[in-house]
Formats: C-alpha cells, structure tokens, sequence
C-alpha cells in the first residue's frame, strides 16, 4: 500500500520497470518554459495517482481549485464526493487490471517544483531512489486514494471542455487517446 496523499513532503517516480538503481537526467517529453536540459521528474504524493496507471494510458485528470466556479463543478464533477477525477479511454481497462507498476519513492533535496496544478518536481542531477514498492492492483490502489475513475470510449470532448474550464487538471499522454 503506498502513502495516503496527506504525505505532502514525500517525491515519487511511477514506472513499469522494476529494480531501478539510479533515475539519470534525460531530455523531457513535454515542453516547459524553464526546463533548459535533461531532468529527472518526480510527482508530488497529493497528486501520484495521476500516474498510478500503465505510463502510456491517455487520460484526463481534474479536480477543483480555489477559483473553481460551481457551474464547472457541477457539470464535470457531478454529485461525487471524490477529491479528483481520472477519466481514461475503456480499451484501457485489461491493460490497468494486468500491469504491474513500481512506485519509487525519491529524495527532495535535490528537486524543485515546476508545475504545482500537475504537482511535477524536476532535479537535473541523478537520483537513487529512497524505495520500490510495486503497486499490483492499480484500480484498488487509486479507489483508496479519494479517486474517481472514470471509464470512457473516447477521451477527445472531455479534454477539450476540461481544458475550457477552471478546474486544475492535467491531459497526460493524449497522443495515445483514440481519435
């Protein structure tokens, strides 16, 4: 079981890969403004379960800011009590039941924030990770976390209004999404 999202301190890399040593700085696969070389990314524990999901899973996540308008709201977020939502495409669904993913847990000494909405800390130097803990059951996982996960044919509209709207959210691997 990986930490509750109450952790805030805490850094974490998700990947598909067991047994990393070492996470060296590499070129960044999204553009960012005050990104000028290779980085190692981490995610913040409030928002790891953006990335408790097979890594090239497109999906959509959101969930309300301070300036949120309750017609935003109400309209993406419905009458849920979850915190967040995570709407990913249906063909999705056995890949997520069958992967395996190890969360590593890193040192913050050496990271610095450079989106506090998507929660990513980037280091330029290398990194040894503090721990690996695999994560066998992604849905459990993420239904423990405050989550709702959303299954959808297409995530295209979705990413769109979501994008139009003033929730905080995130479009990760929409490159992947079914067109």
């Amino acid at each position: 079981m990986l930490p509750r999202p109450n952790h805030i301190h805490r850094l974490f890399h998700i990947s598909e890969n067991p047994g990393i040593g070492i996470f060296e700085p590499r070129v960044s696969p999204s553009h960012f403004d005050n990104i000028t070389g290779d980085v190692v990314f981490a995610i913040s524990n409030s928002l790891l379960h953006n990335y408790l999901l097979p890594r090239d899973c497109p999906r959509v996540t959101y969930y309300p800011a301070e300036n949120t308008t309750a017609d935003d709201k109400q309209r993406f977020m419905g009458n849920t009590t979850a915190g967040h939502i995570i709407a990913v495409e249906s063909g999705w669904y056995q890949r997520i039941k069958q992967t395996t993913l190890y969360c590593y847990e890193l040192p913050v000494d050496d990271f610095v924030l450079i989106d506090a909405c998507a929660g990513y800390y980037v280091s330029c130097k290398p990194v040894l990770p503090i721990a690996e803990t695999p994560v066998h059951d992604m849905m459990a996982e993420l239904l423990n976390r405050n989550i709702e996960l959303r299954f959808m044919p297409s995530l295209g509209e979705l990413a769109t209004a979501i994008a139009a709207s003033s929730l905080n959210f995130s479009l990760i691997r929409m490159r992947n999404a079914t067109k």
